[in-house]
């Protein structure tokens, strides 16, 4: 029996049998890892390799590159390894997590294991730093982009600082850095010890670091001795975060002999995880699941035996946590803090995963004063340009009341006003414009502003406690201005009246000197019949009968021939008819004027056409009325609807006429008609400029009060209604919501407000407008004529007595005192007229 052939055949079984249980039992590993980590795969692969040796596990790796951008096709193709390959865990090294591998992972009963290799604590460190130093803004310079994309899921999560993001320090990144304003106080750099020393001299050649600005270079090495000290010259500070070197034993999983200076902490973290990994693949019942995405199985594998093996690796790696909830490997990282100058460089504090920020108590903080950008809107009088002031000076209840809060909260502020200058309203593409737009996107950090508070608004932006009492919508109108004229009283009746009248006075004269003069029964006719000085109606006196009839004290001696007396009688009526029918027409004209009021409420605003209105577009005036139209159409629509129901008892709403009145449906037509203003001063001008007060503005009742105070041609029309609070406005989970809250309610509790309210709407202000009283009377203004009418006719009578004197003297004879033979003969008086007849001998 040949006993070598036997044993070499024993030998190639043994070998093709150890070769096919190796191949079964190998572990395949799913890893996921971010795509822009360049150097990932390398470091996965490695790991294997490095696991496989220490442990004896036959260990395969699948790697999945996440990329945000096109995030489906990870998905297909962890999908596609789930179901050709299977896989015995799924290790997520992604820096924010993959949730879709998770939650796949955990529906066929795969292990799921996230370890934390990002820049996750780093971020963490910085931004407790930046907050004891009461920073709310910092641009963070990244050294990598890998970096600066691990960087960005901290900020999503967990800041409350405003932060820039630049990769590294070019050109363009920083003339973006000086055209900011206001610009960021706080500066930071994250990147390896050489790339700090390169963007900390390209900060200093490019002049950004001042004197004014706070500069913190985060490491993410440990190399403290290769940092570039001389870099820090003169008064520059900076303060110097780096890993201690706890963190090089921890991530080694040793304690002695860490090696610092070669360590790269993310790779190492990958190694040893993955030789835990490994080690726990040992445990029972743990083997490559197969699995459809589409289809996971009803009930999933246990994995618990996986978990308690893993737990015991874990819990024998100094300083390392398990998870259990996020089933997360989060390594305990502890950074230190250090102050540079141009001569020491002083430990000022630590950070722990644990124990977070500990700063030394002899370290002086000297934190630079908060600064924020205050969004608001030029209004009076919430806020308006000084006069006489520079550009960015301001005045008004907004700068009074942000004065104020600056003061107790120890911060500084500028003002910046949107570029549309509106309050805010959302666009038919979802966005928002305006204050609430620019605060929402971040460029702004407050509103201090007459801004309402809405639902729609506080999907995007949190407010604070109201600072201002409940405001409504108001209506103003210009004052209907009376004309104002001397001879106002003559308006009363229309010219050709009163040339009518001098028309018939003049006919009237005329006709009663031809019947005097003809009539033989007359005074003038028949001399003998009448006293000697009874009246003869020569021209002149027809006329001056016909002119002093319309007079109290009337005509005087009437005609004495029936024909003269029966038209003084016709002429009589017509005086007191038209003398009646003046009096009553002036003293309805008066009454009219003074009672005129051309709306007193918005219901009569909307009931008219002869008054154009109008709002300031993108305020909640304008969705007021909006949603009002909308409620309206919506109330017709389902009134229509359980009319024409036929399954109803129609009889019920039997109706002839609509029971709603359609008003506001009415009102934002005549608004969208006559188009929305684009500020509120433009508004105002309109209806200051429509003279005969036929156009209203419908804006806030706030500022039009304090407009018509300030205005002696505004009027207020009506109550105030859809009363809302004002309040001020910050960025969404913002940490100052809580912090100007707890001022504004101190602000309350001294009756601040109150004062401000004072200061600024003080019914006194109109002191100074002319009485406009109706129980004050009729003004000499308008009836100002009669008495010039009065001075005319007593200018007249004096040019007339000048007359007179005048020819009188000229109808004397001049007497010539040298010749004695002269003589006048005096006769009697004939018709006036003094004969003069000399006599000669």
């Amino acid at each position: 029996m040949d006993y070598t052939k036997d044993w070499s055949l024993f030998k190639s079984v043994s070998l093709l049998l150890f070769l096919a249980h190796s191949a079964l039992a190998q572990s395949n590993i799913v890893v996921i890892i971010d795509s822009s980590l360049s150097e990932g795969a390398a470091w996965v692969q490695e790991s294997v390799s490095i696991a496989q040796r220490k442990s004896g596990e036959s260990l395969k790796e699948n790697i999945v590159s996440l990329s945000l951008e096109d995030e489906e096709s990870s998905e297909a193709l962890f999908c596609s390894l789930l179901y050709n390959n299977g896989a015995s865990v799924v290790l997520d090294l992604a820096a924010g997590g993959w949730m879709y591998g998770r939650d796949h992972a955990a529906a066929h009963g795969v292990p799921y294991v996230r370890v934390q290799i990002s820049n996750y604590q780093w971020m963490s460190a910085v931004d407790s730093f930046l907050q004891s130093r009461n920073a709310t803004d910092a641009a963070l310079i990244f050294g990598s982009e890998d970096q600066l994309d691990q960087a960005l899921y901290y900020l999503v999560e967990g800041s409350v600082i405003r932060v820039i993001v630049l990769h590294g320090i070019e050109t363009n990144s920083t003339e973006t850095l000086k055209k900011m304003r206001p610009a960021p106080s706080y500066y930071v750099i994250i990147g390896t010890t050489e790339e700090l020393n390169m963007l900390f001299s390209k900060a200093l050649n490019n002049n950004l670091v001042t004197r004014d600005s706070r500069w913190t270079l985060v490491a993410t090495d440990v190399k403290p001795k290769a940092f570039d000290f001389s870099l820090v010259t003169g008064t520059t500070a900076v303060t110097l975060l780096v890993p201690s070197e706890k963190v090089c034993c921890t991530v080694r999983d040793v304690s002695v002999d860490c090696a610092c200076s070669s360590l790269n902490i993310a790779r190492q973290l990958i190694e040893v995880s993955m030789t835990k990994l490994a080690q726990a693949l040992k445990a029972p019942d743990v083997e490559d699941i197969k699995g459809d995405c589409k289809q996971p199985p009803d009930t999933p594998k246990l994995t618990n035996s996986f978990y308690n093996a893993l737990q015991q690796q874990v819990n024998s790696w100094t300083n390392v946590d398990w998870n259990v909830e996020k089933k997360q490997v989060v390594p305990q990282m502890e950074f230190s803090l250090m102050a540079i100058n141009s001569t020491s460089q002083t430990e000022i504090g630590s950070w722990t995963t644990l124990a977070q920020l500990d700063l030394n108590p002899s370290y002086k903080n000297s934190p630079i004063r908060r600064f924020f950008k205050i969004g608001a809107v030029l209004a009076h009088p919430w806020l308006y340009r000084k006069k006489g002031g520079k550009e960015d000076e301001y005045e008004g209840y907004c700068m009074s009341l942000a004065q104020r809060l600056a003061e107790g909260m120890e911060f500084d502020f500028q003002f910046v006003l949107p570029e549309d200058s509106q309050y805010g309203a959302r666009q038919k593409n979802g966005s928002w414009n305006g204050l609430v737009g620019d605060l929402a996107k971040g460029l702004t950090d407050i509103i201090v502003a007459p801004l309402t508070m809405t639902s729609e608004r506080e999907e995007v932006i949190d407010f604070v406690a109201p600072y201002f009492d409940q405001s409504g919508i108001s209506i103003v109108i210009r004052k209907s201005q009376r004309e104002e004229s001397l001879f106002k009283f003559m308006t009363v009746l229309k010219p050709e009246v009163w040339v009518s009248i001098v028309a018939a006075l003049v006919v009237t004269g005329i006709m009663i000197w031809l019947l005097d003069r003809y009539s033989p029964y007359s005074a003038q006719n028949n001399a003998a019949l009448y006293p000697a000085n009874c009246r003869k109606f020569t021209l002149k006196e027809s006329f001056w009968f016909a002119l002093t009839s319309f007079t109290p004290q009337g005509g005087g001696e009437a005609p004495k021939a029936l024909s003269g007396r029966t038209l003084v009688a016709a002429y009589w009526l017509f005086v007191v008819l038209m003398l009646a029918t003046f009096t009553a027409n002036l003293a309805a004209f008066l009454t009219v004027e003074r009672m005129q009021t051309p709306v007193s409420s918005l219901q009569e605003l909307a009931g008219q056409s002869k008054i154009n209105y109008t709002v300031l577009q993108s305020t909640s005036t304008e969705q007021y009325f909006t949603n009002m139209a909308a409620a309206e159409e919506e109330l017709y629509r389902v009134w229509k609807e359980l009319t024409l129901n036929s399954t109803s008892d129609q009889s019920k709403y039997r109706v002839w006429d609509y029971p709603i009145k359609e008003q506001y449906t009415h009102i934002l037509k005549v608004i969208d008609e006559t188009g929305p203003v684009a500020t509120a001063e433009e508004g105002f001008d309109k209806v200051l400029d429509n003279e005969k007060g036929q156009f209203a503005f419908i804006h806030d009742a706030s500022e039009i009060r304090y407009k018509v105070y300030h205005s002696c041609l505004l009027t207020e029309v009506g109550e105030a209604f859809a009363e809302q609070p004002y309040a001020i406005a910050v960025q969404q989970g913002s940490h100052l919501q809580d912090e100007i809250s707890r001022a504004i309610l101190e602000l309350q509790k001294e009756r601040y407000f109150e004062v401000l309210s004072a200061e600024f709407w003080n019914a006194s202000a109109r002191s100074a407008c002319p009485n406009d009283n109706d129980s004050e009377g009729i003004t000499l203004q308008s009836l100002g004529g009669v008495f010039i009418a009065t001075l005319i006719g007593l200018a007249l009578a004096m040019i007339a007595l000048a007359i007179e004197v005048m020819y009188h003297k000229r109808g004397q004879p001049k007497v010539n005192s040298g010749n004695p033979k002269l003589a006048m003969k005096m006769g009697g008086e004939s018709r006036g007229v003094i004969d003069v007849v000399p006599v000669y001998h």
